[in-house]
């Protein structure tokens, strides 16, 4: 069976020196390292620029080292994103467009030519259709979503089909909820408990995509750093990067996704709520986060580009924009006041 397993790299980038320190020790360095021990592994990564320029601030440069030659030697594939994690559906096309622009060079600047995207990873997996005119604009091939965009529910995808969103030339890959989900939670553990999960599929000829957050696997999750290595290892499946899944299926089918996230559940897509967790309009933080933050950003586009002190008033502009803020001042049930 064809895998493509994607994990995604993140951090904000005001994140505080002692918990950088605990997430590289606890899971970025034991997988990169893992990857870079085992000359089979193939993966799809993100990383955001925010995350690379924290690597440098705090001393991290190995990380990058690592990640660089990784993605020169094609083992490891990168996807584009909004440097700073902005919740893209909420964005202006402007910003959207900045975000990516300015992920792109901080990648290319620390990758070089390890870093060649082809495809798109909108943070949270967070979906709306005026993404896809943008991204081919920009040159992307490809965006992964979650699986509960073809349809509104889980289980529509074909996982022997290839996938490409109607009026455009942007193919979708969706990662499969059930699997991914086993995989954060623990559930799967090991290679005997990843092939009882998948039972007939594995001889189905289907091809799977799983993608979570790195930080699952020995932040999050203690000790799940080591099965993921040895679920990859697992001789039942051959390792392949997202952008390879049309080599090996030529089936294609038209389809047009539904606005979802990641985290998106039927009934939140039903009750049209599936960015809840950002803008909840009974959520009185969140309605004076947004009037603040659509405030500041009246009074920005008034200052004229030439300016005294303009690049880092952009910057800082740019940082702004991050969605942690909003998801955890939602309250459901995450919350932090630091964040």
């Amino acid at each position: 069976m064809y895998w493509a397993n994607f994990l995604h790299f993140y951090q904000p980038a005001g994140q505080q020196e002692d918990i950088m320190e605990a997430i590289v020790a606890q899971s970025y360095r034991p997988i990169l390292n893992g990857v870079k021990k085992n000359k089979k592994i193939r993966l799809t990564f993100n990383i955001n620029g925010a995350l690379l320029e924290l690597f440098d601030k705090y001393g991290y440069r190995d990380l990058i080292d690592i990640l660089r030659d990784l993605g020169k030697e094609g083992r490891v594939e990168f996807t584009s994103s909004s440097k700073y994690h902005a919740f893209l559906p909420f964005a202006e096309e402007k910003e959207i467009i900045r975000q990516i622009q300015i992920n792109d060079e901080t990648n290319k600047f620390y990758l070089a030519d390890g870093y060649k995207p082809q495809g798109f990873f909108p943070p949270e997996m967070a979906y709306k259709k005026e993404l896809v005119l943008i991204l081919e604009d920009l040159g992307f091939k490809w965006i992964i979503l979650d699986e509960i965009a073809c349809g509104g529910e889980p289980g529509r995808v074909d996982y022997k089909k290839v996938y490409k969103i109607k009026d455009s030339n942007l193919l979708v890959f969706f990662r499969e909820r059930r699997l991914s989900n086993l995989i954060m939670s623990a559930v799967v553990r090991s290679e005997e408990t990843l092939k009882e999960a998948m039972k007939d599929d594995l001889k189905s000829g289907r091809y799977l995509i799983t993608a979570m957050d790195a930080e699952t696997f020995g932040h999050h999750r203690p000790g799940l750093e080591k099965m993921l290595f040895d679920v990859l290892a697992a001789p039942e499946f051959e390792l392949i990067q997202i952008s390879d899944i049309p080599k090996h299926y030529k089936d294609y089918e038209e389809v047009s996704p539904v606005k979802s996230t990641w985290a998106s559940s039927v009934e939140d897509i039903k009750n049209n709520i599936q960015f809840l967790s950002w803008n909840d309009p009974e959520n009185i933080i969140h309605k004076f986060q947004w009037d603040f933050l659509n405030m500041v950003l009246r009074e920005f586009y008034k200052v004229p580009v030439d300016a005294p002190g303009y690049p880092v008033l952009r910057d800082k502009i740019d940082a702004v924009l991050a969605s942690d803020p909003f998801w955890w001042a939602s309250a459901k049930p995450w919350w932090s006041l630091e964040m």
